[in-house]
């Protein structure tokens, strides 16, 4: 589905993916030096998860370090490069999140605010009452509201060949809304944890409402310009371009299996992702954006500790892993680290750090699958934090 893959947030992934092979890992030493287990991830990633192209770029401090494998294109071989946009799927979520807490401290909303105090009658009936559904439960998905992306009309046009002649469809936000509250609440605001992109779609919504501005123009005055992310938009209308220098992006269409076919959905319409998944950036950008955000540079203390507040889902997301409002940690094996992660067809990325914001990864595949044991590219990008940030420390030279 566009936007979050449900199935592959679900995914539980095995310890066979953080395995790397040494030999590769010590070959590609010399080229790569310290970055040399990532880049043995990435390479891994096109000839065993059979993924088009795979690219991260890290910061460490005042250094960076970009690699890449495989292709941006298929069909002329042209490597990934630094400057490559791609659609980021979820991580939308960050700045959206990152925008409504602006909002609270400025004292133009409050995350105890109603749902319905902002989009009267819009979430009410069928056993849902907006009265009764903050801003912060939409936030941390624990407001109940049924996740529009996983509905009967997800699975019969945007799952398979359907995709295909329905990508260029075009929806609004209080359509996407009615379509989810067509089925029954998941469960009463705060009594449980699910992730729905249907939480997102209503918090944009409210950026407009109290702001009297459009999302994006929002999320470009307090984030992108200031931050200068000259790469990183979000898409207004129907406007089916990556604008900018980008590849291809390519996808199995959810269909799963090692010979299904791939197809070039690069062009879709963004309308679907209205606040929830519809962005478009560069691992550079984004590695900008988290370190600024971890730094606590884009928010004051109380609203910084209220968005890393962490939940913990209890088995209903990624394993090991946490979700505050609009950003995600991850347990590995020497610790935690912070961001968000998207997945939307043909392109799915995460950005990770550690919570001072000074080491970042931001990693992206241009396909939406990881064949054999791979099982998602979620294994590819656990494998390369793992390769980054639980590498062992350098040891002082001897003579």
């Amino acid at each position: 589905m566009k936007i979050t893959v449900r199935a592959a947030l679900t995914t539980v992934l095995t310890g066979a993916l953080l395995a790397s092979a040494p030999a590769a890992v010590a070959e590609d030493r010399t080229r790569h030096g310290e970055h040399a287990g990532v880049q043995s991830v990435l390479d891994r990633a096109v000839s065993e998860a059979g993924l088009p192209g795979a690219m991260a770029e890290v910061r460490n401090g005042d250094s960076t370090w970009f690699g890449q494998a495989g292709a941006a294109d298929l069909n002329t071989g042209r490597e990934l490069a630094p400057q490559d946009r791609f659609r980021i799927g979820s991580t939308t979520k960050t700045f959206v999140a990152t925008v409504i807490l602006q909002l609270e401290a400025e004292h133009r909303l409050s995350l105890d605010d109603s749902v319905e105090h902002w989009l009267p009658g819009l979430v009410d009936g069928n056993g849902y009452d907006g009265s009764r559904i903050t801003i912060r439960q939409l936030l941390d998905h624990t407001s109940g509201i049924h996740n529009f992306a996983m509905t009967q009309l997800a699975e019969d046009e945007f799952v398979g060949q359907p995709f295909l002649r329905h990508r260029f469809d075009s929806f609004t936000p209080r359509q996407l809304v009615e379509i989810a509250i067509a089925y029954k609440p998941t469960f009463a605001p705060g009594a449980g944890w699910e992730y729905s992109d249907t939480n997102y779609l209503l918090a944009g919504m409210i950026v407009e409402q109290a702001t009297g501005h459009g999302l994006a123009q929002e999320i470009a005055q307090r984030i992108t310009k200031p931050l200068h992310l000259k790469s990183t938009y979000e898409p207004t209308g129907d406007d089916t371009r990556i604008h900018g220098p980008h590849g291809r992006l390519y996808s199995k269409l959810m269909v799963p299996g090692d010979t299904t076919p791939s197809y070039d959905v690069t062009e879709q319409n963004p309308s679907l992702g209205f606040g929830s998944g519809d962005m478009i950036s560069t691992n550079g950008d984004l590695g900008t954006f988290f370190r600024a955000l971890l730094e606590g540079r884009l928010l004051p203390p109380a609203q910084q500790g209220e968005m890393f507040t962490m939940l913990d889902p209890q088995g209903g997301w990624i394993d090991k892993s946490h979700y505050g409002l609009g950003v995600a940690s991850m347990d590995l094996s020497c610790g935690t680290v912070w961001g968000m992660g998207g997945a939307i067809d043909g392109s799915w990325s995460y950005t990770f750090g550690t919570r001072d914001g000074r080491h970042i990864l931001s990693t992206e595949v241009n396909g939406d699958w990881a064949n054999g044991s791979w099982k998602t590219p979620i294994g590819v990008f656990t494998a390369e934090l793992e390769a980054e940030f639980c590498k062992p420390a350098p040891t002082a030279a001897t003579s």
